[in-house]
């Protein structure tokens, strides 16, 4: 579309590259944690499920309100704990389960630390977390986010702990 006043040109419909999530999430299909959120499609959803790599130094992972596909941040995968981006990845696969259930991911009316969406994703982070031998202070830290200042994480704490 051309805005005769600006003399440019801006193309709007920019293609977004998905890739297959099973090229760079390697067994995640065998864990309990996400055969417990697909049950027996877990094979089929995960071979099925995309993901698209973004590069900013700002942010972690999502899943898009759109398609449902999962969004990553290359820096955050190239610079994060391994174990963070494992639990990660559990939690945002919970997130695509409640997509494909038809939810909205962004309630408009909660907090994010009181969300119907992240309160049950957090809680089976936690129980993973746990299971792979976190202790409550590695997991309480792992739960601080940047955009929740320490009265929502108490709360977010108190929640899902």
């Amino acid at each position: 579309m051309k805005e005769p006043s600006l003399n440019v040109e801006i193309e709007r419909e920019a293609p977004v590259t998905l890739l297959p999530f099973t090229d760079f999430f390697r067994g995640f299909e065998k864990l309990e944690a996400v055969r417990s959120i697909f049950g027996a499609k877990t094979d089929q959803v995960l071979k099925g499920l995309k993901v698209e790599f973004y590069s900013s130094k700002f942010g972690y992972m999502s899943v898009s309100d759109i398609d449902g596909h999962l969004l990553v941040s290359s820096h955050h995968l190239k610079s994060s704990d391994e174990r963070v981006i494992y639990l990660d990845v559990i939690h945002e696969l919970f997130h695509v389960k409640q997509f494909m259930e038809g939810m909205n991911l962004f309630p408009p009316e909660f907090d994010y630390v009181d969300s119907p969406i992240e309160i049950p994703a957090y809680k089976h982070t936690v129980k993973e977390a746990r299971r792979i031998g976190m202790k409550q202070k590695e997991i309480e830290e792992y739960l601080k986010v940047e955009w929740v200042d320490e009265e929502q994480h108490s709360r977010l704490l108190r929640a899902v702990l």
